[in-house]
């Protein structure tokens, strides 16, 4: 099969004739991408024809503006979302500009009018923090513009990290929406379109905060609306992987209808000015806390001139009784959080003599704090504050990434 992957391809099997875009295969199996999407595996054909895919040429008109509604700015990054099949290797790769995903969903000049512009065209694995800087002044501008909503595509694999690092730079008045999709929009199972329009939807609302919004369920029936610092990717592929962590979704969004109900208290539009702050320390490291790992690799990234730590430790906030002493030397210049591996709940040092050594020692508890959102607070607070003061403020609840207590 070598020299026709990357090729339409006809095919005859069992008299039936197959026709599509030949896919890299591993066995002697042909496999095809038919022009429905869905791939099928072949064995003992008879090729009737190869010939080479023609890629369409996309004609991109700015759509017509209607003055009755609003506008909102589409921010492109990459990721899935902005995805396609490249044909030559079977993977998934970041093709699409920003306009042409409004291409392929005409259906947002219904919700709004857009504007565009393709930031990055990256997989999420290479976002950076200096991206989440530039990113944050991409936002900042757009809405100093007069924008009355930003969406942001983004890769669903880091979505959560740079959602936070924009939640605590930039004071937003408005919606800023991030999105992305499970499967590339190529493919029949794609959430690309509901996902977008969903947040098409939300960068219309009354919101005044920075959420995700992402499938709610594995069926096409509505997205939900998450806190940008209380959202997680739970799992790998499903298309309702994102979660909202220790609360409740914002809201949820009907679909196709657009309609939202609101679920519990969010930050409303025009509560707060447009201000951002947008330093950021990047000597900082979250460290996975597991039986027997040393005290030694605290020690090593305190010597390389970090001072931001954040701890993924065991239960209620753990670490063994042999990271006591060495925590307490870092912690007079540096911020150490501890947060939990559970995930779900609330860090307690004051249960078990363990955790009442860790207080001690000077490290402080992360509360409900999700570990990568702890992260990404202490990089912001140590980029912006001095280490004492970001030792207070750490403690302290700045876009709703604490919850004062835990609800069941």
């Amino acid at each position: 099969m070598e020299g026709i992957e990357g090729k339409r391809v006809k095919v005859r099997k069992g008299g039936r004739i197959f026709e599509g875009i030949a896919m890299p295969s591993r066995s002697e199996t042909l496999i095809l991408k038919l022009d429905s999407g869905y791939n099928v595996g072949l064995k003992d054909y008879e090729i009737i024809e190869v010939m080479e895919e023609k890629k369409p040429v996309i004609e991109l008109e700015k759509p017509p503006e209607h003055p009755d509604l609003p506008d909102v700015k589409i921010i492109s990054t990459g990721g899935t979302i902005a995805s396609k099949v490249d044909y030559r290797t079977g993977a998934v790769t970041s093709q699409f500009s920003s306009e042409e995903i409004l291409s392929e969903v005409p259906e947002l000049k219904e919700i709004c009018n857009v504007d565009s512009v393709l930031l990055y065209n990256i997989l999420s694995e290479n976002m950076k923090p200096a991206y989440w800087v530039e990113l944050a002044k991409e936002i900042y501008s757009s809405i100093k513009e007069g924008y009355e909503g930003v969406i942001v595509t983004h890769g669903t694999d880091t979505m959560a990290y740079t959602a936070s690092a924009i939640s605590f730079m930039l004071s937003t008045p408005s919606p800023v929406v991030f999105v992305g999709s499970q499967r590339s929009s190529d493919r029949p199972s794609s959430d690309a379109t509901m996902n977008l329009l969903c947040a098409a939807h939300a960068a219309t609302s009354d919101l005044g905060e920075v959420v995700v919004v992402m499938h709610a369920s594995t069926s096409d029936d509505f997205c939900y609306i998450h806190r940008g610092v209380k959202v997680r990717k739970n799992h790998t592929s499903r298309r309702d992987a994102f979660q909202s962590v220790n609360q409740q979704p914002l809201g949820k969004i009907e679909y196709p209808t657009g309609k939202i109900e609101w679920i519990v208290e969010r930050i409303k539009r025009d509560e707060r000015e447009l201000l951002l702050r947008e330093g950021l320390e990047e000597k900082c490291i979250l460290i996975k806390f597991f039986p027997g790992l040393k005290p030694d690799v605290i020690e090593y990234f305190h010597e390389k001139g970090f001072r931001g730590f954040v701890i993924e430790g065991t239960g209620l906030g753990h670490v063994s009784t042999d990271w006591v002493d060495t925590l307490k030397r870092i912690t007079e210049d540096s911020i150490v959080v501890m947060t939990s591996q559970c995930l779900w709940g609330r860090v307690c040092d004051r249960v078990y003599d363990t955790g009442r050594d860790l207080l001690r020692a000077g490290v402080i508890e992360g509360e409900d704090m999700l570990p990568e959102t702890a992260l990404i607070k202490v990089m912001w607070l140590l980029g912006n504050y001095p280490v004492e003061e970001a030792k207070k403020l750490v403690r302290e609840n700045l876009v709703g990434e604490i919850n004062p207590r835990t609800s069941y």
